[in-house]
């Protein structure tokens, strides 16, 4: 950890320096260990990667190359040779500890080490601390975040309660019991879960510190939980590259971890924008068991200038600013346009169809609107399953007359407030 905290306030010039130095060995390690990274750069000379002006000439890799590659060549290797990590019968080089299924689907290797996520660095800047209990409501099923959390969690020397999702009485009954220190999750299901203790007249057992992913958290939903004594602070990661930046007690934007190099893109063209402009964040995690080079993630941001009043020198971005494709985030899970068109393509009756997303944060409503042919109850209920199957969420639905759809290609309104 002390070398952890060091590095944190090392000089910009010298972090540059540091990850541009190991930026050539990176992409030779992608090319030698991943077998599409080798046709996709098969044109660089990695050895000629050691600057950002040669980084933002290599390709960019979006989630639907992922999941291209995945798709064609899963009978042989599910991570459709991207990963350099695997198991018996796969080519990676390297064992992978855990593997995860992200909606796509998608499948993400875990690495081994005591950290492989690097989340530790994100609950050290919340407060978290070697002999914390951290309660986990982070899913523990098919998907990475409770086991990324756990790990950054072990790694500071804290105990872990692994609840996962749902169950809130269950999940309310272990905190009470149990008097945990800290929490991880979504804003949402804290809310929630302080609502219910407050329902019966207690507070949500010791929990004064928690990080929140996977949702937007607006400050009004922070100023809440402050008023009930829990400061919860952002972590933005993803399943692919684990920890990408995280709030700090300065509460001025979010700080990048050590070992990622950001780009901030125009969505369109992929020319890197002026700073403080937004655009597309594309992230290169110095990861050996994924090495995914140039990941433009879909999400929007901008740098934020200065530093942070912490102390903490690396580079800051004003957190998520909405995204580049329309797809976006509820209950901790992205919804993509692709989900929809996916639904639609299951019910020949359907003419178009675009999913609302309204209410707030941790009270979202989902609510399919349907130009049909034939509509009926049987055709609405049909709907309905397929949302929860496709998406993993549960949506309504409502029939509209044809035509009154806009005809913008909008296939995901989001309504939602964040005030």
């Amino acid at each position: 950890m002390f070398d952890q905290a060091r590095r944190e306030i090392m000089e910009p010039a010298a972090r540059e320096r540091a990850l541009m130095a190991a930026l050539p060995e990176h992409v030779a390690h992608a090319k030698r260990c991943s077998s599409t990274q080798a046709i996709r750069l098969h044109h660089i000379d990695a050895a000629e990667v050691s600057s950002r002006e040669e980084l933002t000439r290599l390709p960019l890799l979006r989630k639907r190359d992922l999941m291209y590659e995945q798709g064609r060549r899963r009978a042989g290797d599910p991570f459709g040779g991207f990963a350099a990590s695997g198991w018996r019968g796969l080519a990676g080089t390297r064992r992978a500890r855990r593997v995860f299924q992200s909606p796509g689907p998608l499948y993400e290797p875990e690495g081994e080490g005591l950290d492989p996520w690097r989340m530790s660095r994100a609950m050290a800047a919340a407060g978290f601390a070697d002999g914390d209990l951290v309660h986990n409501s982070f899913s523990y099923h098919l998907t990475p975040a409770g086991a990324m959390m756990e790990s950054g969690a072990l790694a500071l020397g804290c105990t872990v309660f692994p609840g996962g999702v749902g169950q809130t009485e269950l999940q309310l009954a272990a905190i009470l019991d149990l008097q945990p220190h800290a929490y991880v999750g979504t804003p949402s299901f804290l809310k929630i879960l302080t609502e219910q203790a407050e329902s019966r007249g207690m507070l949500l057992g010791n929990v004064t510190k928690a990080l929140v992913s996977g949702e937007a958290f607006p400050p009004s939903m922070r100023e809440w939980l402050q008023g009930r004594g829990i400061q919860a602070f952002q972590a933005y990661a993803t399943a692919d590259v684990g920890l990408i930046a995280y709030e700090t007690k300065a509460r001025e934007g979010l700080v990048l971890d050590e070992d990622v190099i950001l780009e901030i893109v125009d969505p369109v063209s992929a020319e890197p924008v002026p700073p403080g402009d937004i655009g597309e964040v594309v992230i290169t995690a110095l990861n050996k068991d994924y090495p995914l080079i140039r990941l433009a993630t879909g999400d929007l941001s901008a740098i934020l200038p200065g530093r942070c009043p912490t102390g903490r020198t690396n580079t800051r971005i004003r957190g998520w600013l909405g995204r580049a494709d329309q797809a976006t985030k509820v209950r901790g899970m992205f919804v993509h346009p692709e989900h929809v068109a996916k639904v639609a393509q299951r019910h020949p009756q359907i003419l178009k169809a675009r999913l609302v997303i309204d209410g707030s944060i941790a009270e979202e409503r989902l609510v399919l609107q349907v130009e049909a042919q034939s509509p009926s109850t049987e055709l609405a209920a049909a709907l309905v399953s397929s949302i929860r199957e496709i998406t993993k969420l549960r949506g309504e639905v409502a029939f509209v007359q044809p035509g009154q759809l806009a005809p913008d290609g909008k296939m995901i309104e989001d309504r939602r407030r964040y005030d």
